[in-house]
């Protein structure tokens, strides 16, 4: 089988761009990492370490008691999912694992097997730091392989070995836990690479001891309580901090806030609750921005570190030790901005990165992820939410919310940067969502996209103009930046440039910045907004009106700075939509009938779907897929005087 190569978790090149964000603190506490790693490559090693000989379940106060309380359709659902696991079936990231036998559920090799080659990853003979996995040879992605080490398939096991005292799921239980330790040494192997897959699996092992520890085997228990306290160990060791203190950060602080409340006996466990607990608190309000809009400007990526915080805050106040409730607060801001921006039944634009993160689920897909966490956060915080939560793990424990109708009307998210309409035209349901925010959080902006003017349009609750989503990260670099690319959204490109400049899979050299420039409310209401992405290599800025009309949308992009530019605008379709040609206009149509008609400007127009090459019309609605998709896209140029499209609905 194929191995990974263990050179080094990055190239020279991604260490020179790095280096180029980095204020000299980070340069610093990197230098002083890289002693720490290199230190315990000789000093952190065997589970010896860590051994606890106790038996006791290390509990998450209030989780049992609402899954033992689950409806019916929850229990259908719950039972589906650990039918899967205990048939050996597992599926993540768009690709199937190979079935196991229920007699063999976890062989050894499991945990280090890339489901797309057939090939292992490195394991125990190699320490995690020296693991290349951004530049590995042979391979899928790394997120595939971690993803399995989450070990998130236990948490329907748990929740079936509680409703119906299941005797399999709780032997597969103690066979995944004793296969995984006796696997996984601390502190080797791919799975210990990356401190937020710790704490994900931290979380995993605490809601199986939650909810089932009690019928677990005692072995079981002893290994379990070992495995946290040496990720607990790991996780403060290592902490995602400068410019990778992101949504990794709120994951690490959260497993170890978690540990500690669920583990009190451990040894500095009341001053790892207060630390975490007010580093929780702190970046809550800085990730989640006052107007409730993701910092990183990824819906999906908010809601994943909302559950996190969710969670913790769920788990506080049941311990007796509550959060602020300006936390809580920010988290109903959060859930109010999906709220905007949702379609009827829970569709969010796929605005930014998306690599399908959750942390309470039954596994499969979720393609309304982001509206369940915004439902069960609505549901903690103001008792009343969406109506999409759907029947998932998260909101079993969180959302005992009433429904809360759809707003109607204008809405501009200033800090965040996302004005929203939602009324009726030409009497049909219409959400247009204008993206004129910041390219993404801190000095790299990791999981932002090149997409500043770009448009959402939904009618009568279906998606028309839609974000192309992500596909990729390091597995395939040219669908990776295709897909975070400008000439992928609905917006503006100049001679098929990027308005910011990548320097490596999450990292910009370059960053464009979006600014709101009028708003007008009303029925002819007015939206003017543009940014200067363009400015330092063509001396243009590009400017995008919206303005509402008769039945129909108007756009005008224009190019100020006193030249003219070869341009191209796209308008990228959802996959179950058609285009036809009709002279200077553009017929959507779905099942025969029309959508939208999109007129343009005199020009070339191209209608690509499914092509070859990536701009040939691709959609990818969920991480590692990409399905063909109509690629509308008129070119020719621009300046001052700009150019007209108009949507007619």
């Amino acid at each position: 089988m194929k191995r990974a190569v263990t050179t080094g978790p990055g190239s020279l090149g991604w260490y020179v761009r790095r280096l180029r964000n980095m204020p000299l603190r980070e340069v610093a506490f990197r230098v002083s990492e890289h002693a720490r790693k290199a230190y315990s490559r000789r000093h952190h090693r065997g589970w010896e370490r860590f051994a606890d000989s106790a038996a006791r379940p290390p509990m998450l106060p209030g989780i049992r008691e609402a899954v033992a309380a689950a409806p019916v359709a929850a229990r259908q659902a719950i039972d589906a999912a650990a039918a899967d696991v205990l048939a050996g079936r597992f599926k993540a990231l768009g690709v199937a694992w190979p079935q196991r036998s229920p007699e063999a559920l976890f062989p050894a090799g499991i945990w280090r097997l890339d489901p797309t080659t057939g090939g292992l990853w490195p394991g125990s003979e190699a320490y995690t730091f020296d693991i290349a996995y951004r530049r590995q040879q042979g391979l899928g992605d790394v997120k595939q392989v971690w993803e399995f080490n989450r070990l998130q398939f236990l948490q329907p096991l748990a929740a079936k070995a509680l409703l119906d005292d299941d005797a399999a799921a709780t032997a597969a239980i103690d066979a995944a836990i004793a296969s995984w330790y006796d696997a996984n040494p601390p502190f080797m192997g791919i799975g210990w690479s990356s401190g937020i897959e710790l704490a994900l699996r931290s979380i995993s092992l605490l809601v199986v001891a939650s909810l089932c520890g009690d019928r677990l085997k005692p072995e079981t228990l002893t290994r379990m309580r070992t495995m946290l306290k040496a990720h607990a160990f790991w996780l403060a060791r290592f902490p995602s901090r400068f410019s990778s203190a992101n949504n990794h950060l709120i994951a690490e602080v959260a497993g170890e806030f978690l540990i500690a409340v669920a583990m009190p006996e451990l040894t500095g466990a009341g001053a790892m609750v207060a630390r975490a607990q007010a580093v929780l608190a702190r970046e809550a309000l800085l990730q989640i921005l006052p107007d409730g809009v993701p910092a990183e400007q990824s819906p999906t990526y908010g809601a994943f570190s909302v559950e996190f915080l969710l969670l913790c805050i769920v788990v506080a106040r049941t311990a007796g030790h509550p959060f602020p409730t300006e936390v809580e607060d920010r988290l109903g801001r959060f859930a109010d901005f999906v709220i905007w921006i949702a379609t009827a039944n829970g569709s969010v634009p796929a605005i930014g990165d998306d690599d399908e993160g959750r942390v309470l689920t039954l596994g499969g897909d979720e393609p309304r992820y982001v509206a369940s966490v915004a439902s069960a956060a609505a549901a903690w915080v103001r008792g009343k939410g969406p109506a999409f939560a759907g029947e998932t793990l998260r909101n079993v424990i969180f959302d005992k919310a009433g429904t809360s109708p759809a707003p109607v009307g204008q809405r501009t998210f200033e800090t965040g940067g996302y004005s929203v309409f939602r009324d009726r035209a030409g009497g049909r349901d219409i959400l247009l969502v204008l993206d004129h925010g910041p390219l993404g959080y801190l000095s790299i902006a990791a999981h932002g996209h090149a997409d500043a003017l770009s448009i959402f349009l939904a009618v009568d609750g279906t998606p028309v103009l839609v974000d192309p989503g992500t596909c990729a990260y390091n597995a395939d670099s040219a669908l990776r930046d295709w897909f975070r690319g400008t000439r992928a959204h609905n917006t503006l490109s100049i001679d098929d440039t990027d308005q910011s400049v990548m320097a490596g899979a999450f990292n910009w050299s370059h960053k464009a910045t979006a600014r709101l420039d009028e708003r007008v409310d009303g029925p002819q209401w007015r939206l003017r907004a543009s940014h200067d992405g363009y400015v330092k290599r063509n001396g243009l800025r590009h400017e995008r009106t919206l303005a509402a009309g008769a039945d129909r949308i108007h756009i005008t992009d224009r190019l100020l700075g006193g030249g003219e530019a070869d341009a191209e605008v796209c308008f990228q379709l959802a996959p179950a939509l058609d285009a036809t040609r009709d002279g200077d206009a553009v017929v959507v149509s779905r099942g025969g009938d029309m959508v939208v008609r999109i007129v343009l400007p005199q020009g070339a127009i191209a209608i690509a779907r499914g092509e070859e090459g990536l701009a040939g019309g691709w959609v990818s609605p969920s991480f590692g897929i990409r399905v063909p998709a109509s690629r509308i896209a008129w070119r020719g140029r621009v300046g001052a005087g700009g150019v007209q499209f108009r949507i007619e609905v």
